[in-house]
């Protein structure tokens, strides 16, 4: 795969859409400046955030967005000492953790898993990975289908990372380093500089590791990224950012199944906690990304305005691993192992442009979106299955197989372009009533080569569809917004990752998500917001791999997830945040209750509380709760239960200074016993015991 020479990724370098080419320090409500702001992108208080780019591609408020949108701001991911999406979404309901295979971040949404409905600045950023926080500002957790903003994909959300961009007119010199008592670490910097009146420079960085309580794991992470704004003139602004990320950590596939009884789904594997199930010093997972965006946007006049982003990355990944490949035959018996290595290459172009136009008609207000987009991704992947000096792991006697890595058995070369145009308007009729309605074309086309066996197979699927979006918004007063929404996205049968289509495939239509929404929002004080959102979310052409041969499909017609999303974040008092929720999902094949979908509890509660003692010392506390789940992410295949757990964490913070703060966090307080997620019936992974992290931090 090329690689861009330092002048080309100079050239390209950028901020993504919907980032602002400069940024303001922390937003307060009272206090912000509106001149002093050059664009915002991401308003917050604490723990609550006030508005979004990204939802509409035009600045709105949340009030005044018509779907569920759960924000975590950056006072809350340092609070809780986040270091991974997964540490986020697990204090997020209606959003359940996958493991991803020990090498990947893997989401469920409404009861639709993927592994590429992720977002930089509302760019799309799609390849399989583990996302860094270390320049971010915030994240961003859209619910329901996206399709007129995101484009394919997207059936139960999108989650969506804020970068954290230059500051007009503040030195910052900021850094941070913590350990854990596991031996995992970490420092990262955040410099910011003006250059001059009209030019300004941040740069952040980080090294991590990555050593917890399983045997054998561990690994290491570091990834820098200098992102440069100018003001052009006092109309246009460009920004531009390069990031580069190297990440080489263990793949760990977690512990087996059991069989639990007659009649009983198998449950995990009880007792192994630390064991590993891979082969130690084989197991491996190493990513090297180029991440170049450019970003200009400005106003053409006083009522239209122009928004232009250019991405392009460069991703080179590979992951080996070895494990369990069926349930452990007794508690001290035996577990079937199995492996693979999997390299893949990945290029992606996107291109995208907005023009937003502020009309009135009448008594009419239009906020007018008119965007496009194009694509080109090209991507190389390979598999070669595992040879292992042995097939088993005995439990009593574990002794770990040596394995190659030479069968050759998938091998494929695709080449994904789109192009989108889409239209979008919103109407306020007067001072109580709000019209979001638009449409999306999406033009998709995969070509590609499965070189495997020896005869090369070209396979290809074109694919036109409309995208809808309608949501109608009532405001009885201006703090309180009832809603009510219909929208729907769509996912070509390559899927997520473009590796392959088989004859069957290319003959099917894409699959369709169709989202019904009724919610409300009430700012019962200025920084304190509670929502709550009833949900129908059908997918339509649905399909999953036959168990019993992986390569084929079935069509098994159409799931359906019902469900109910309360929130509450915010300030209760002035000392007092919450930032917290709970979610009832029912998840089902249609036509057919007695079949639930994968991972989708019915039920996920979460609460995290800071309390401010005094102005040097405050406290935290937190609490998850999810009840039982199906392990397997596929219908046809849910043959092993998760059990319920409930997970209490805290915190404590004291300034010494106002420029140094000490730090210490403690998850699993209570020291439960957990299987914190799952990729199938037999990678299960275990939740880590009470463990803690000191950080300390500076700011000068």
């Amino acid at each position: 795969m090329p690689r861009l020479s330092p002048a080309i990724i100079a050239l390209l370098s950028a901020s993504a859409l919907g980032q602002p080419a400069f940024a303001e320090e922390a937003f307060d409500v009272e206090a912000y400046d509106d001149s002093r702001t050059i664009i915002v992108t991401g308003l917050s208080d604490g723990y609550l955030a006030t508005n979004s780019v990204t939802a509409t591609k035009t600045d709105t408020p949340l009030m005044d967005i018509p779907q569920t949108i759960n924000v975590v701001t950056r006072d809350q991911l340092d609070d809780q000492a986040h270091h991974s999406l997964a540490d986020i979404l697990r204090y997020v309901p209606g959003t359940t953790v996958g493991q991803g295979e020990g090498n990947r971040d893997q989401i469920t949404l409404r009861g639709q898993n993927t592994t590429a409905d992720f977002f930089l600045d509302g760019v799309r950023d799609d390849v399989q990975y583990y996302r860094g926080l270390y320049n971010i500002e915030r994240v961003e957790i859209l619910k329901g289908p996206y399709a007129l903003i995101f484009g394919r994909g997207g059936g139960g959300g999108i989650i969506n990372r804020v970068q954290k961009s230059p500051l007009s007119d503040d030195f910052v010199y900021a850094g941070q380093a913590s350990i854990n008592s596991m031996g995992a670490y970490d420092i990262s910097a955040d410099v910011n500089a003006p250059l001059s009146g009209s030019a300004a420079v941040r740069i952040n960085a980080v090294y991590e590791t990555f050593n917890n309580h399983r045997d054998f794991v561990g690994g290491a992470r570091y990834a820098w990224n200098p992102y440069v704004a100018f003001k052009l003139n006092d109309a246009w602004k460009l920004g531009l950012s390069y990031e580069y990320v190297h990440d080489d950590r263990t793949t760990d596939r977690g512990i087996p199944s059991i069989a639990a009884g007659a009649g009983q789904p198998n449950r995990p594997i009880a007792g192994y906690r630390d064991q590993f199930f891979g082969v130690p010093g084989v197991n491996d997972t190493k990513l090297e990304a180029h991440i170049a965006k450019l970003r200009i946007d400005g106003a053409l006049n006083s009522s239209l305005s122009f928004s232009g982003t250019i991405l392009y990355g460069d991703y080179d990944k590979v992951y080996l691993n070895v494990y369990p490949n069926g349930a452990a035959t007794a508690q001290n018996g035996t577990v079937a192992l199995a492996g693979y290595s999997d390299p893949t290459q990945r290029e992606n172009f996107i291109a995208q442009a907005n023009l937003v136009w502020d009309l009135e008609t009448g008594a009419l207000m239009h906020k007018i979106l008119v965007g496009t987009e194009y694509g080109d991704q090209k991507s190389v992947n390979q598999r070669f299955n595992g040879v292992l000096s042995t097939s088993t792991l005995s439990l009593t006697n574990p002794i770990f197989p040596s394995v190659s890595f030479n069968a050759l058995s998938r091998d494929t070369a695709s080449d994904v372009r789109f192009f989108s145009a889409y239209v979008q308007d919103q109407i306020s009729l007067g001072d109580h009533v709000d019209v979001v309605a638009g449409l999306r074309y999406d033009n998709f086309d995969i070509g590609g080569t499965d070189l495997f066996p020896a005869v090369d197979w070209p396979f290809a699927r074109k694919d036109e569809k409309v995208s809808p979006r309608l949501g109608l918004i009532f405001k009885p007063q201006e703090n309180i917004s009832l809603y009510s929404s219909y929208s729907q996205s769509f996912l070509p049968r390559s899927g997520d990752q473009f590796l392959a289509l088989t004859v069957t495939q290319e003959n099917l239509a894409p699959e369709k998500f169709t989202n019904y929404e009724l919610g409300a929002k009430w700012d019962v004080q200025p920084n304190l917001n509670l929502t709550l959102a009833v949900f129908q979310l059908e997918r339509s052409n649905a399909t999953t791999p036959d168990p019993s041969n992986p390569v084929a499909s079935i069509n098994i017609g159409m799931t359906r997830t019902q469900g109910v999303e309360l929130a509450a974040t915010g300030k209760i008092t002035s000392s007092w945040q919450v930032h917290g929720g709970y979610s009832y999902q029912d998840a089902k094949l249609a036509g057919n209750d007695s079949v639930r979908l994968g991972q989708v509890p019915k039920h996920q509660a979460s609460l995290w509380n800071r309390y401010d003692l005094n102005d040097r010392f405050a406290g935290g506390l937190g609490i998850v709760h999810q009840s039982s789940q199906f392990a397997a992410i596929r219908t046809a295949a849910n043959t092993t239960k998760l059990p319920a757990f409930t997970r209490v964490d805290a915190a404590f913070y004291y300034d010494l200074s106002d420029t140094l703060q000490l730090q210490l966090n403690i998850e699993n307080l209570l020291d439960t016993n957990y299987f914190s997620d799952a990729h199938n019936n037999n990678n299960i992974s275990t939740g880590a015991p009470i463990n803690g992290r000191f950080t300390i931090k500076a700011t000068f």
